[in-house]
């Protein structure tokens, strides 16, 4: 009987060091490689969050293109649906008649619980999966999910004694898909993208080669809190959220720019900052759906609640202060904003505002060019409180952070952060803003 398989991409698209499409791909005798376009959810709408920015479609669209170009050079091609997983599942088992289902293991929840899902509706099927997006295989660690440390700093000790694997040789053949297989005219289905930023693991390796040929790594430690420039900061992160690079690749490079140049404290801090998102993959492994909970995975009580006018005006970059403005203006425009900057509106957004962390959270879930899942949301927890910070969250003062960070002005005037300040207290019956033409 033919093995015909079906692999999901979906937080894991690339060809390179992918060692679930690699194993997967050894199973079958004819392969479909398909992505699912993402639809807004009942848990999204709940946060008043209804469709992804223009720059996370973008650069979501982009990154596919890439995708089908280097699947194309072995012999394969990328379909995209837009339907759920088990419709998707059920589509090519009554098609194609598919006898295996392969995808990259997910950190998300609900994910998880989609894959679980359709395992028990088709359970005649071959169901595999494999780590594809982090540093670390479960196997690997000194401990299991249910003993991983409640805070960062003694799991960041357990990971440094750990040896990273070196990435899988480069992939030269896949097996061809059905013959009789649509074919996807990317170039006419996505419109043209001009963002600040390119997506896709052609650009991701781009990106890499010209990172470690600069001088950025060895002074990262000293520009990682800047908020403005093309090299304060690494930028992996929007490919890393895709896929479309692996972090392994990102060490292997890290440790050999480090054999040739020498290492620093700046050069192990691209290690840490991996080390950072590693953790919360497996604390979201880990925790599950608490990492969505108003209390966090500490239960702990909050005073903060949702607040119409306030969200609004945070949204919008319309808070009475300017640096959170200019950074909630730049992250409208680009899907993108600096590390710093996100934990000043975070803080800003919990703090100042007293608003229920979770719609911030959601926010950026829509807005980012490098959402994922893990990193976002356990970072808004760390924030607010009531995740893996032992100190109980973090308050940076807004007026502190602009002397440190923008003496001059600079960044807000860039992007208009004093342009439409607004009091908090401008609201009308029901809170919602008073416009100057009311």
């Amino acid at each position: 009987m033919k093995k015909i398989g079906l692999y999901i991409f979906d937080h894991d698209c690339r060809v390179l060091d992918n060692p679930a499409l690699t194993q997967f791909s050894q199973q079958v005798d004819a392969l479909i490689c398909v992505y699912v376009l993402p639809a807004p959810s009942t848990f999204d709408r709940q946060f008043s969050q209804t469709h992804a920015s223009d720059a996370q479609q973008g650069y979501i669209h982009q990154t596919l293109s890439e995708l089908d170009e280097n699947l194309r050079l072995l012999g394969q091609k990328l379909l995209l649906v837009q339907a759920p997983i088990q419709t998707v599942i059920a589509h090519y088992l009554k098609v194609e008649h598919i006898t295996h289902v392969g995808r990259s293991i997910h950190s998300g929840y609900y994910e998880q619980q989609q894959w679980q899902h359709v395992q028990r509706l088709y359970p005649q099927l071959h169901y595999f999966a494999a780590n594809s997006s982090h540093l670390f295989d479960l196997e690997q660690l000194p401990f299991t999910l249910d003993e991983l440390p409640t805070s960062f700093t003694p799991c960041r000790k357990h990971f440094e004694q750990l040896d990273v694997p070196a990435p899988l040789a480069t992939l030269t053949h896949l097996p061809a898909p059905p013959k009789h297989l649509a074919n996807v005219d990317f170039k006419e289905i996505f419109p043209p993208f001009n963002g600040y930023y390119s997506g896709g693991e052609i650009s991701a390796r781009d990106h890499l080669n010209l990172y470690f040929a600069s001088e950025a790594p060895k002074s990262y430690k000293e520009t990682r809190n800047e908020l403005m420039g093309d090299d304060f900061s690494t930028k992996f992160s929007g490919f890393l959220a895709h896929g479309a690079i692996s972090p392994r690749q990102i060490m292997a490079s890290l440790r050999e720019y480090e054999a040739l140049n020498g290492a620093n404290e700046s050069t192990y801090w691209v290690y840490f900052e991996l080390l950072w998102r590693e953790y919360f993959y497996w604390y979201a492994r880990q925790h599950q759906s608490r990492l969505f909970c108003f209390s966090g995975v500490r239960n702990k009580s909050l005073t903060t609640s949702f607040y119409p006018s306030r969200f609004k005006q945070w949204c919008e970059g319309a808070t009475p202060y300017p640096l959170v403005n200019a950074l909630m203006h730049e992250l409208n425009e680009t899907g993108w904003m600096s590390n710093r900057g996100r934990q000043i509106v975070a803080s800003c957004l919990v703090n100042e505002l007293q608003l229920d962390w979770r719609y911030g959270a959601a926010y950026f879930q829509q807005r980012l060019i490098d959402y994922d899942v893990a990193s976002n949301w356990g970072n808004w927890q760390y924030i607010a409180g009531v995740g893996p910070d032992p100190r109980g969250g973090r308050h940076f003062h807004i007026s502190k952070q602009t002397a440190l960070y923008d003496p001059h002005n600079i960044f807000i005037s860039h992007w208009h952060g004093d342009a439409n300040c607004q009091a908090i207290t401008q609201t009308d019956m029901v809170d919602w803003p008073i416009s100057e033409q009311s």
